[in-house]
């Protein structure tokens, strides 16, 4: 099967597309044939080993994991013995940590993998699950509730777009920043407020929210400690000082750090997921398609910082 393959961390540029083993699925195993996968930013991290500390979990020198890709959807080729959830020819989607940027990925029944919504595309399928996951980790930390004010600062990308449409799911008050061009977009996904980043800065504008959510990286508990009301939660995605910060502010102070890490990527979630699309309470957003074979390019792309949604590879 082709798939894409590091054996060296570095730049987009490692990243090649090779004939490889196509895996067996195990008794509990699906074997799917993968219709679309997609590029992250944390794909990108792993690709890059960068932060250094990342590889504790991928190798130090080089990547034990030679194929990346976290997301994706198909249909299934092949299934263990004890499998009794999935049948050949299933339309399914899911997370698989790594794996599936290639032809086929075997996963665990019993892991995030359910059916496709049926009104979905596979790549509308593909491009939903791992924003969502870790939108909703982080959320659950809040305790995010109606009514609450939230700020998501980063709403446009894949993260953020998932963070609008699940507070409003849950009935908060929702103020999506993002730059000029995707005011309109979050918006559409039920943003109560908007702010334009190029043009205001929410930390200045005299309003507090029980949670800033950074679903981009780029913010700060120190900087948005002042908009945080007595209690409130600051929520962000990556830098190993805020599991520092989460210790720390869970002992001091009156507003305080929350993180999942690491992810959690359960079954439950990815079938919420399909529930809430299912019901019309949540849609993908889709910046680019790329083929497999351009995945170097769809990797630049998404290095610029400037995607809107996700970037999906076709298969």
């Amino acid at each position: 099967m082709r798939a894409v393959v590091h054996d060296t961390y570095g730049p987009p540029d490692v990243l090649r597309l090779e004939e490889v083993e196509r895996p067996i699925p195990e008794d509990d195993g699906v074997l799917i044939r993968v219709r679309a996968t997609t590029v992250t930013r944390s794909d990108c991290g792993w690709r890059s080993g960068e932060p250094f500390v990342s590889r504790l979990f991928t190798g130090i020198r080089r990547p034990r994991r030679r194929i990346l890709g976290t997301e994706l959807a198909g249909e299934v080729e092949a299934v263990g013995a004890a499998v009794t959830e999935f049948a050949v020819g299933d339309r399914v989607f899911g997370t698989s940590l790594f794996g599936a940027n290639a032809e086929f990925v075997c996963m665990s029944e019993s892991g995030p993998l359910a059916h496709m919504p049926a009104s979905m595309s596979f790549e509308e399928a593909a491009a939903v699950c791992d924003g969502v996951i870790l939108a909703l980790g982080c959320l659950r930390r809040a305790d995010l509730r109606k009514g609450q004010r939230i700020v998501v600062y980063g709403a446009s990308g894949s993260i953020g777009t998932a963070g609008v449409q699940l507070a409003k799911h849950f009935e908060a008050h929702v103020t999506a920043v993002c730059n000029t061009k995707n005011l309109e977009l979050v918006r559409s996904l039920g943003a109560d407020e908007t702010v334009d980043y190029t043009q205001e800065d929410f930390t200045k504008n005299g309003q507090t929210y029980e949670v800033v959510f950074d679903a981009v990286g780029k913010h700060s508990f120190r900087r948005c400690k002042g908009s945080l009301k007595p209690g409130g939660v600051y929520l962000p995605t990556d830098g190993w000082l805020n599991l520092l910060l989460v210790l720390w502010t869970s002992r001091i102070g009156n507003k305080r750090v929350a993180m999942q890490i690491p992810p959690r990527y359960r079954k439950q979630d990815v079938v919420f997921l399909e529930e809430l699309i299912e019901a019309g309470h949540y849609r993908a957003v889709i910046d680019r398609t790329y083929p497999l074979e351009d995945v170097v390019e769809a990797t630049r792309y998404v290095e610029t910082e400037q995607k809107t949604g996700n970037v999906v590879l076709t298969v």
